[in-house]
């Protein structure tokens, strides 16, 4: 068995939403191949001590920012490899490359490079899946209000909804989930149905939300594009990564009126659940939209919220 090489990798990203890739050099492993900026974690190095050495050796760049994201393994035939993803969103100095052919900022949705090295095809997916999501309200505020809210929402930006209306009559949700669908693909957003597959098939929604119990009780993935879960534990976590889901919700994080009188996680509970995950997790709970980046500093990938998403 091949002994495990820890890697720091830089997701470096600018406002908006490219990211930074290099072309491996001639003289290297995988010559001409595309990769995240990094390296290799020395000894006596955490991943984020040897992420902020390399950007400053390989681009000349000093690190302000450097949340922790995903962390992945693959094999190689060189090595077996640990990937410990790091979002860069902000630094100073100007890049000059040391190291690799070529520099490229790229789009998630529109790479114009390839190949990119093996490791990085669920990381691409990952940087595909927007910051906030948007989980719906329906049977709380009305079906025209929430559709007018998600109408607001998308135009302002929104492009994830979690559409979860268990308390709407049969015939009235599917007509509402036919709706925030429709709406969803004409802004080029993604439409989830939480906990109904065959609903989610029915309406052509992109994919599905499963809640904990449905979790506990696959044991393949749905065959959907993007399929994400509840989750309240490490456990539950560890569960969603296995399956290979694109994403896991984990809260609440703080007090929430849903749950009266119960305590949030915190973000240090939160930010110890989520560490050295392979896959993205939201961060939801009480949260506004305003609290992103201190979810990103914690591990989170985004936030996930109802009220604060469809606030006027």
């Amino acid at each position: 068995m091949k002994k495990i090489v820890h890697v720091a990798a830089a997701v470096i990203t600018r406002p908006d939403g490219s990211f930074l890739v290099g072309q491996r050099a001639a003289d290297t492993f995988y010559a001409g191949y595309w990769e995240f900026p990094g390296g290799k974690v020395e000894p006596g190095e955490t991943p984020r001590d040897a992420l902020i050495r390399e950007l400053h050796e390989e681009l000349d760049m000093q690190v302000d920012e450097a949340w922790p994201w995903l962390t992945r393994e693959h094999v190689y035939e060189h090595a077996h490899v640990s990937l410990h993803f790091f979002e860069v969103p902000a630094w100073h100095g100007e890049i000059h490359d040391r190291v690799h052919a070529a520099l490229s900022w790229q789009q998630a949705d529109g790479m114009t490079v390839e190949p990119m090295l093996p490791a990085n095809g669920p990381i691409l997916k990952a940087l595909r899946l927007p910051r906030t999501m948007g989980i719906t309200q329906a049977a709380e505020v009305g079906v025209t209000s929430q559709l007018a809210r998600l109408d607001k929402a998308l135009a302002n930006g929104l492009r994830l909804v979690q559409i979860r209306e268990a308390g709407l009559a049969e015939s009235e949700r599917e007509h509402f989930v036919r709706e925030v669908v429709a709406r969803c693909r004409t802004a080029g957003a993604i439409a989830l149905i939480n906990g109904d597959v065959d609903l989610a098939r029915r309406s052509n929604a992109h994919g599905v939300h499963l809640p904990g119990h449905l979790l506990a009780s696959t044991a393949t993935r749905p065959d959907f594009e993007w399929v994400g879960a509840a989750c309240h534990s490490r456990a539950e976590l560890e569960h969603a990564a296995a399956l290979g889901l694109d994403y896991a919700m984990l809260g609440a994080v703080k007090p929430t009126a849903s749950h009266p009188g119960q305590a949030g996680l915190g973000w240090d509970v939160f930010a110890e659940r989520v560490r050295s995950l392979p896959l993205p997790v939201f961060a939801v709970g009480g949260l506004d939209v305003d609290e992103l980046n201190i979810a990103k500093a914690a591990g989170a990938h985004g936030i996930a919220a109802i009220r604060s998403i469809w606030k006027d």
